[in-house]
C-alpha cells in the first residue's frame, strides 16, 4: 500500500466514522492524508492522537520527511529508516490526554510482521508537544 494514488483506500491508521448506521474505517484521503499531504496541500495535525496516527501512517507508506518534520528539533535523529521488509499490520490508541493548552500523551499499541515472520507489539505512550499551533513528538516510554 503505497503511493498518492491510494486516497479512495482505507487510512491505515484504523480511524473509523460512523456512516448511517455503520462503523466505517475513513478514507486515506479523508484521515491521515490531510496531514501528509497525500493528493492535497499537507495540513497541521489539529491535535496529538492526530499526529500519532498520521506518523503510525507514515511509517505503512514509507514516509520519512513527515516523520522527520514531525519530530520534535529538541529529540529529533538526523535519519530514520525504515526495515524494507516489516508490514504494520494495525493500531489501537488506548489514550490520549491532553496535559495542558501544549502538553500531551498518547498511548497506543502498533502491531508488525519483521522480514522474518515474525509478529511485534509496540506499545508506547508518546509525549508530544505544541509549538506555534503545531504538534511534534517528543518522545516515549515503551511498556
Amino acid at each position: 500500500m503505497t503511493g498518492a494514488g491510494l486516497t479512495p483506500a482505507a487510512c491505515p491508521c484504523g480511524r473509523t466514522e460512523l456512516r448511517g448506521k455503520r462503523v466505517m474505517t475513513m478514507a486515506l484521503h479523508a484521515c491521515c492524508g490531510r496531514w501528509l499531504g497525500i493528493g492535497q496541500t499537507a495540513q497541521p495535525a489539529p491535535d496529538a492522537e492526530a499526529l500519532m496516527r498520521s506518523r503510525y501512517t507514515a511509517f505503512v507508506l514509507g514516509h520519512i520527511d513527515y516523520l522527520l518534520a514531525t519530530w520534535h528539533a529538541s529529540t529529533r535523529p538526523a535519519t530514520v529508516t525504515l526495515d524494507a521488509g516489516d508490514r504494520w499490520l494495525g493500531l489501537q490508541v488506548r489514550r490520549h490526554s491532553l496535559l495542558d493548552a501544549t502538553r500531551s500523551e498518547v498511548e497506543f499499541v502498533a502491531r508488525v510482521r519483521d522480514a522474518t515472520g515474525r509478529a511485534h507489539r509496540l506499545h508506547e505512550t508518546s509525549r508530544f508537544v505544541c509549538e506555534h499551533q503545531q504538534w511534534f513528538y517528543v518522545d516515549g516510554d515503551l511498556h
